[in-house]
């Protein structure tokens, strides 16, 4: 996917004159919003980080701190964020979804459905050196039941490669008859199948299973399963189908009319996908909903976090 980010590298970087102008931008009286918002949205993830220490070896401050000092509200979360190594802002989101009263159950299903094995490997690792505790371990004090079991499966990061040609039937097969064919469910079989097998191989599961039945694979998680484990197992389907369209969905549900603003899934996916996948979800965005990502956020945002957040969009379809 890459190439496909809205965020690209500036070239010409330079982290010092990056760091002064920060600076400048936040002394004296009132701050400038704007160039602030502005500089970071035109730097990679790895430049701001290379902004952040020039910062601290010329100012001896921390320039997040500095900047939360300055900025107020959802422009200083969404900048705070901005200012986050990729897994780094993974692993305090999923510690987030964690540590606050309840779990927040989305956070966890959209994190881990949609990262790849790589990733999921490097956030177990940074996350027991944050936080003393392995993901998996907080995962499990915090979560109960077939969901729990999906969910460690997703952190366990040890999808099979490829696709199996000889298990597609028997895959197939066994989903129908863990859930359409019996009466009740056995939620082992679609966590097991759906948390271990390629997105390809699954992509071909599902044709084979809409054969076998008449349904697609969602409809029968629909009917077959409730709560978070439903929510879990079609992420997971979505994802296997195409990441972009599963999270234009979620940026989707942020923002849609007469719930109030999600601005933390909002700006998690903003951020977090802007030097992946951001074009490619604009475009599902525009197919799946007939209206641009672009034009959604206009409307269901305002002020520099709009402009940030627009700046991330990186234009209109």
């Amino acid at each position: 996917m890459a190439g496909r980010g809205t965020i690209k590298a500036q070239s010409g970087f330079n982290a010092n004159t990056d760091a002064q102008a920060l600076h400048k931008a936040m002394k004296g009286l009132g701050t400038n919003e704007e160039a602030i918002l502005k500089l970071l949205t035109a730097r990679s993830s790895a430049q701001r980080q290379q902004i952040k220490a020039a910062y601290k070896t010329l100012r001896g401050t921390d320039l997040v701190s500095d900047l939360m000092s300055e900025l107020g509200g959802k422009l200083e979360g969404l900048i705070v964020a901005l200012l986050s190594a990729p897994t780094k802002y993974d692993v305090e989101c999923l510690n987030y979804a964690i540590r606050g009263v309840g779990t927040s159950e989305n956070i966890l299903i959209e994190i881990l459905a949609s990262r790849t094995t790589n990733e999921v490997q490097e956030i177990n690792k940074l996350y027991k050196q944050e936080y003393g505790k392995s993901l998996e371990q907080d995962v499990c004090g915090d979560t109960a039941g077939a969901f729990e079991q999906m969910l460690v499966i997703l952190i366990q990061a040890n999808r099979q490669q490829g696709v199996q040609e000889a298990t597609i039937p028997a895959d197939a097969k066994a989903l129908l008859d863990a859930g359409e064919k019996k009466f009740g469910t056995d939620e082992e079989q679609f966590v097991t199948i759906l948390g271990n097998r390629s997105a390809e191989h699954l992509r071909r599961v599902f044709g084979e299973y809409t054969k076998l039945s008449g349904f697609q694979i969602e409809d029968s998680i629909k009917k077959e399963t409730s709560g978070p484990l439903q929510e879990v197992l079609l992420a997971v389907v979505k994802c296997a189908r195409s990441v972009p369209a599963y999270l234009a969905e979620c940026l989707y549900n942020s923002m849609k009319q007469g719930s109030g603003t999600d601005d933390q899934t909002l700006m998690r996916i903003m951020v977090s996908r802007s030097e992946i996948d951001m074009l490619d979800i604009r475009a599902e965005f525009k197919k799946m909903f007939s209206t641009s990502l672009h034009k959604m956020i206009t409307n269901d945002t305002s002020g520099d976090y709009r402009k940030t957040l627009l700046l991330l969009c990186g234009g209109d379809d």
